[in-house]
């Protein structure tokens, strides 16, 4: 029998009654923060960052010191399983990152190491162990994977794309190379969550960052399906504790109908659909929704542009869910900004507490 969590968060994500909205924001610990900036600089590179457990412990908890967040995410970077796979992640100075051995050919993905993957990972997993101590169970911790597509996208490209014409032309033109490339980080992914969760993330989240470049029946094929594979063989206990997962595809919203098939605990949106509408389409009472503030607000707006539209998604998701804000989890709908000024980060964490308490649970 499964234990009752603690954790309003984990409470939101499955469903439970909840005495206000939960809220965490992706890239909370980031750049935005002075603290992360210092950090960041006397480590000498990102990469040195996420495999350093003391320092990404470090940086994971930075924003908790902060703001009244309702969970933690653990600071690592979705690239680490490519990396791991040797490609040779390397970031460049306003560029992001790249591969000095992007797949090019059948034989490059023929030739992928997946042995001994987690033991390369480890560094992620010491990470989880320390969070977890320092936090003695009063925040849930949260694991996350890139989808594979997502990672595909990256491997294929050799880095960031604005067209991804490297990984539609493998699509369209070769996509039983395609798909086998898919499967191969399916399976990885697979282990890599499971790994994270024995570790002692709480909960995990599957970045599909880039299905939204696809067409319909793409995204289906490619992206989809294989996100259906990955929550079909994912903890969704352990040690007595259900272990909720969250499916994040950006640009997803006009897919609600398939995503919420798939068997995902819960579904991030962006800021691009409207968060009732949201709630009318997937229709469900066994679906918790994530989401969804524009970055760009909380980068540029000011406190009564911030309150008016955090209203707003409030109201939306509770008039669509008959009155109760249950089963919402407040997020962004991308990552923080590095322009973002902390001071708006901790109004809108305090103001969703705050507003949302005044709905019916």
């Amino acid at each position: 029998m499964t234990k009752l969590s603690p954790h309003i968060l984990v409470q939101a994500l499955l469903l439970q009654p909840t005495v206000y909205t939960p809220i965490w924001l992706m890239r909370q610990a980031g750049r935005y923060l002075p603290e992360y900036r210092k950090l960041r600089a006397e480590a000498g590179s990102f990469l040195n960052l996420c495999k350093n457990p003391e320092l990404a412990t470090e940086v994971t908890l930075q924003p908790l010191k902060r703001f009244n967040l309702d969970g933690a995410i653990l600071f690592s970077d979705i690239l680490v399983i490519p990396d791991a796979m040797g490609l040779d992640l390397y970031f460049v100075e306003n560029e992001g990152p790249k591969f000095a051995k992007p797949i090019l050919t059948l034989l490059d993905i023929d030739n992928l190491n997946v042995s001994n993957l987690l033991s390369k990972l480890d560094y992620v997993f010491d990470t989880i162990k320390n969070v977890k101590v320092k936090l003695n169970n009063q925040l849930p911790l949260i694991g996350f994977s890139g989808s594979p597509f997502t990672l595909a996208c990256y491997m294929l490209e050799g880095g960031s794309s604005k067209s991804y014409l490297s990984i539609k032309k493998w699509l369209y033109t070769n996509p039983v190379a395609l798909h086998k490339l898919l499967e191969k980080l399916t399976a990885v992914i697979i282990l890599y969550l499971n790994a994270q969760i024995e570790a002692g993330a709480d909960i995990v989240m599957l970045f599909d960052s880039w299905g939204g470049v696809l067409s319909d029946a793409a995204y289906a094929e490619f992206s989809l399906f294989y996100l259906q594979k990955i929550v079909n063989n994912i903890h969704k206990t352990y040690q007595n504790q259900a272990i909720p997962n969250i499916v994040f595809s950006k640009g997803g919203g006009v897919w609600l109908n398939q995503i919420k098939q798939i068997g995902a605990n819960a579904i991030g949106v962006d800021w691009t659909i409207n968060l009732g509408v949201a709630k009318q389409i997937i229709s469900t009472n066994q679906l918790a929704l994530q989401g969804n503030l524009d970055p760009g607000l909380l980068a540029v707006g000011d406190k009564i542009s911030i309150r008016l539209e955090v209203e707003r998604i409030l109201a939306s998701y509770t008039e669509a869910n008959h009155g109760s804000h249950s089963g919402h989890v407040f997020n962004l709908g991308h990552g923080i900004l590095p322009m973002t000024n902390p001071d708006n980060v901790a109004y809108l964490v305090d103001l969703v507490h705050e507003l949302s308490s005044g709905f019916t649970a």
